[in-house]
């Protein structure tokens, strides 16, 4: 059973709109409309609230933590531990 996101709600916390392209599962910056959806329609600004009826809120354990800081600085380190 899915999270129900009306059109106006926003985050509590910090006020962002909770029914946009980028809360939504079917969002994939990857594709060239950025959604699995083939027949959504080319939403402008991915980041604000929107009108699409094929939204459907990212379930928590769907969220990716982005390692990529992480594991460059760990690569760098690496790359000049040696010159020490």
């Amino acid at each position: 059973m899915g999270v129900k996101v009306g059109r106006r709600d926003t985050c509590p916390h910090c006020a962002a709109d909770l029914h946009a392209c980028k809360n939504c599962d079917h969002y994939d910056p990857g594709l060239h409309n950025m959604c699995k959806e083939p027949e959504a329609a080319f939403i402008r600004d991915r980041s604000e609230a929107n009108f699409c009826p094929h939204f459907v809120f990212k379930q928590r354990d769907s969220f990716q933590a982005d390692t990529g800081v992480s594991a460059a600085k760990k690569k760098l380190a690496d790359l000049f531990k040696n010159l020490k």
